[in-house]
């Protein structure tokens, strides 16, 4: 099935490629030309929807129309340089269409969603590399990704209270609870007893937090708005680090002795994994925290570029064939954001289920001296 798969979508790949050749090639060279820069714009056009659809912003923009006007609502624009500054942004002080603001004296211009300090031309100075180089301000702003985080957590907070209140009338779930306690147990019978054991019940609050709060975010992240939260690296790195710390602070000594002086393995040995285990402790939430982000950027970039691809070959097989696989991508993008979720927490839960883990020394010894 997969081998057929790969031939037609090679096949209608070679037939693109083919028209768009045969068109060039048939053309005056005056036309080949224009041709030619018009997909140049098309594709660069392409890439900075792409990129902008990646990052936070600090307006919600809901559809563009074809005039290029921005249909949304403002959001609070929160800073601190020299005090707080606090204002709409679509205020006058807003950043509305790249200009500069002027607040106390003081000029600001955001680039690429990041306020930096400049000049009243709001030149900014760069590096050789292209990079911005001046001055950034320390910014608190409610942004797109902010608002979604707040949204879903008031969500979560009224759906999860109603549901325990429900149990307490019956024991027969209503409502939301029939679609949410077939998750809540998988997630009890599935990740925290298997990989935690008889303890599973002190992480199982932070387990289905966790579980449900990414879920929500992957599933929003499919909106055509711009909605990309797990998609953003600053939040997989706080969700990595609430996993570290409570696997660090709920870790026994065993744990802790497994890491520093390994029992039963040579003076040695134990000096070269020292270092080597220390390690392990950082490395783990790392790999969380990439996981989580680059499997969502990725599905939002290949979702984007097949539709973008329509509008690059601009004919009749790139008009049916780009829709169908975006609508296959898009299908598999739900999976992945249920996967995603589960994996998330399913090793969060083995991570913590290692450290709590007690370890009976005299099994621990006779199992390192036969390793």
């Amino acid at each position: 099935m997969f081998k057929k798969f790969a031939v037609l979508f090679y096949s209608i790949f070679v037939l693109n490629l083919v028209s768009a050749q045969h068109g060039e090639a048939t053309a005056e060279a005056g036309s080949a030309t224009t041709e030619l820069s018009e997909k140049d714009k098309v594709s660069k056009e392409n890439k900075e929807y792409i990129d902008h659809h990646l990052l936070d912003a600090h307006d919600f923009t809901l559809m563009v129309d074809k005039d290029g006007h921005h249909i949304g609502f403002p959001l609070p624009v929160i800073f601190y340089d020299n005090g707080f500054h606090a204002f709409m942004s679509n205020s006058k002080e807003g950043f509305m269409h790249g200009e500069t603001t002027e607040v106390d004296g003081s000029y600001y211009k955001l680039h690429h969603e990041k306020i930096y300090k400049t000049d009243a031309a709001g030149k900014l100075t760069e590096d050789e590399e292209g990079h911005v180089t001046s001055e950034k301000v320390l910014d608190l702003s409610i942004t797109k990704s902010v608002l979604i985080i707040l949204l879903t957590s008031v969500f979560m907070l009224v759906l999860f209270t109603g549901m325990a209140r429900s149990y307490k009338k019956s024991a027969v779930p209503t409502g939301a609870a029939r679609f949410l306690e077939p998750l809540v147990i998988f997630v009890r019978d599935e990740v925290a007893i298997p990989n935690i054991g008889h303890k599973y019940k002190r992480f199982m609050g932070y387990l289905l937090t966790v579980f449900f709060f990414i879920l929500f975010l992957n599933v929003l992240g499919l909106m055509p708005f711009g909605i990309n939260v797990t998609g953003n690296i600053t939040m997989t790195f706080f969700l990595a680090i609430l996993t570290y710390l409570i696997t660090t602070f709920s870790a026994n000594k065993d744990y802790w002795k497994h890491i520093f002086w390994m029992p039963g393995v040579p003076v040695p040995m134990k000096l070269i994994m020292l270092p080597i285990e220390l390690l392990g402790t950082i490395t783990k939430p790392f790999a969380l925290m990439i996981r989580l982000f680059a499997n969502m950027t990725a599905g939002h970039i290949v979702v984007m570029s097949l539709i973008g691809l329509i509008y690059v070959f601009k004919n009749f097989i790139a008009g049916v064939a780009f829709p169908f696989l975006t609508l296959v991508i898009y299908l598999l993008e739900v999976l992945v954001a249920f996967l995603q979720a589960y994996i998330f927490t399913m090793l969060s839960a083995l991570f913590i289920g290692m450290a709590v883990e007690e370890h009976e020394h005299g099994h621990g010894h006779d199992h390192a001296t036969h390793h």
